[in-house]
């Protein structure tokens, strides 16, 4: 079992910075890989970033490529989202989750924490 909890979101102008946080506990956290997602109302949740297990691999949406740097630190039970060059666009709600595949190979994500709101004013 792993809980998530996002924080580090706001309100910045178009060019900002923020940096987002997901705590997580549970014994089982430094095995998982980690994702990043967004979601707008009414629409579906996408994909923004990826940490593997070890950090040693990541992986973004084109969208935020040179922009956005995910991490992790294991010891802290932490996973960060680093965004710069902020634009109106990214205004969205913001996930962390559990990244695994299944015996079929197919991506899951059993973990979700609630989001925090992310909004770039022009």
């Amino acid at each position: 079992q792993v809980q998530l909890v996002e924080s580090g979101g706001g309100l910045v102008q178009s060019g900002g910075s923020l940096k987002l946080s997901c705590a997580a506990s549970g014994r089982a956290f430094s095995a998982y890989a980690m994702g990043w997602f967004r979601q707008a109302p009414g629409k579906e949740r996408k994909f923004v970033a990826a940490i593997s297990w070890s950090g040693g691999h990541t992986d973004y949406a084109d969208s935020v490529k040179g922009r956005f740097t995910v991490s992790r630190d294991d010891a802290k039970k932490m996973v960060y989202l680093q965004m710069t060059g902020l634009k109106p666009e990214d205004t969205d709600v913001y996930y962390c989750s559990t990244v695994s595949r299944d015996l079929a190979g197919q991506w899951k994500y059993d973990y979700w924490g609630q989001g925090t709101q992310v909004t770039i004013s022009s």
